[in-house]
C-alpha cells in the first residue's frame, strides 16, 4: 500500500505547496484512490511534481462537507471524468464557521463545498455506511461516546437564518483492508478522534493497525489549561490502544508536539508531498502487538500460578490442622 500526502497545512518536500487543507493520493492493490483533494489546486500541481498521475485515479473519497477537503475537486473533475467521488448525502449542507461577535455582519463565514459539485455526473452520495467492495468500506458516527473536542464549537450548520451546532452528521471515514491489516483514514476527526474509533470498533469488531488523521485541536489564538489537559487526555487515551497514529493539517505542529511528548514513536506527522511509510508503520505496529500479548500471556500465568500456589498453602494448612 502507497500512500502519499498531496497537500496539507505545512512545508514538506522541496517544491510541494503546503496550504490549509489536505489531500491524500493512495495506490491499493485494487484501486488509485484520493481522499479529499485540499482547497484549490495545489493537491493536483503537487501530484504532477511527484509524478503521480490522476487520470488513472478509480475513486475520490471527500471525507466530509468543507472547502479545505473539497477545493480541488472540480479541477480534478475536468481532468478526470470517470472516477467516483463518493460523499454523504449532507456534505452539500450550509457550513459555517463562528468568528465570533466582534466580528459583527461578518461574524459567520462560509465553509462548506462549491455547489457545482453536486452537478458532477460521477458524484456518488450516501447516507450512512457503505462497503465499496472487499477492499474499501466507509463509516459514520451515528452517537459520539466521548465529548466533542473543543476546537470544533463554533463550527455551524444554516438552517433557514438560524445557525446551529454542526452534528457532523456529512463526515466519512475511509477503512482500507489489504492483506490482514486495516488502516484507517479521517479528514479532520470533527467528531472527536476517540468516539470514531470507538464507532469503528463497534462496527468492525477490532481497532485498525494504522490511523492518519487530522485530529482539529488547531487554534489560531492560544491554549488554556483546561484545553491543554484535554490534548493531553486524548494523547493518553490513544496511547492504550495497539494502532500506529499519523497526524497533519488541522492538529496543528504545536498540539502535535504536545501529543508526541505523550505518545512517543506511536505518533508521527506527515508534511506535504510526504510519503507515509505504512509498511514500517505496521510492522512496527504488529511487533508492539505481539509484545503485549506475549506480556499479557505471562502476566496471566503468573496470576494464576500465585492463586495456585496460594490455594495450596490453604489447603496444606487445613490439612495439618
Amino acid at each position: 500500500m502507497k500512500i502519499i500526502n498531496l497537500v496539507e497545512n505545512t512545508e514538506g518536500v522541496p517544491g510541494c505547496a503546503c496550504e490549509h487543507g489536505l489531500s491524500f493520493y493512495i495506490e491499493t492493490d485494487r484501486h488509485r484512490l484520493l481522499f479529499d483533494l485540499g482547497p484549490s489546486e495545489a493537491a493536483l500541481r503537487n501530484a504532477e511534481k511527484l509524478g503521480i498521475d490522476l487520470t488513472q485515479v478509480d475513486t475520490v473519497i471527500l471525507s466530509h462537507g468543507h472547502y479545505d477537503h473539497s477545493g480541488g475537486i472540480l479541477p480534478f473533475a475536468r481532468i478526470n471524468s470517470d472516477a467516483k467521488i463518493y460523499m454523504q448525502d449532507s456534505a452539500d449542507g450550509a457550513y459555517y464557521a463562528d468568528d465570533g461577535e466582534q466580528k459583527a455582519e461578518d461574524r459567520y463565514r462560509y465553509i462548506g463545498i462549491d455547489r457545482e459539485i453536486d452537478l458532477l455526473p460521477q458524484v456518488v452520495k450516501i447516507h450512512g455506511d457503505c462497503r465499496i467492495d472487499e477492499e474499501l468500506e466507509l463509516f459514520t458516527v451515528s452517537q459520539r461516546t466521548h465529548m466533542l473536542p473543543f476546537s470544533n464549537r463554533n463550527l455551524m450548520e444554516k438552517k433557514g437564518e438560524e445557525y446551529i451546532r454542526d452534528s457532523f452528521s456529512h463526515e466519512q471515514f475511509l477503512v482500507i483492508h489489504e492483506q490482514g491489516k486495516n488502516v484507517l483514514l479521517s479528514g479532520c476527526a470533527h467528531n472527536g478522534i476517540l468516539s470514531i474509533l470507538d464507532a469503528y470498533r463497534e462496527k468492525l469488531g477490532a481497532l485498525p493497525d494504522l490511523v492518519i488523521s487530522g485530529f482539529h485541536l488547531k487554534k489560531k489564538t492560544g491554549y488554556s489549561d483546561e484545553e491543554i489537559a484535554e490534548i493531553i487526555g486524548i494523547a493518553e487515551e490513544l496511547k492504550k490502544l495497539p494502532a500506529k497514529f499519523v497526524t497533519c493539517h488541522c492538529t496543528g505542529v504545536p498540539v502535535y508536539k504536545v501529543m508526541k511528548n505523550t505518545m512517543g514513536d506511536r505518533l508521527c506527522y506527515v508534511h506535504s508531498g510526504e510519503e507515509i511509510d505504512v509498511d514500517g508503520l505496521l510492522r512496527s505496529s504488529e511487533k508492539a502487538k505481539k509484545g503485549r500479548n506475549a506480556f499479557m500471556k505471562w502476566h496471566r500465568f503468573f496470576a494464576w500460578a500465585t492463586v495456585f500456589s496460594f490455594v495450596m498453602t490453604m489447603v496444606t494448612g487445613y490439612k495439618r490442622k
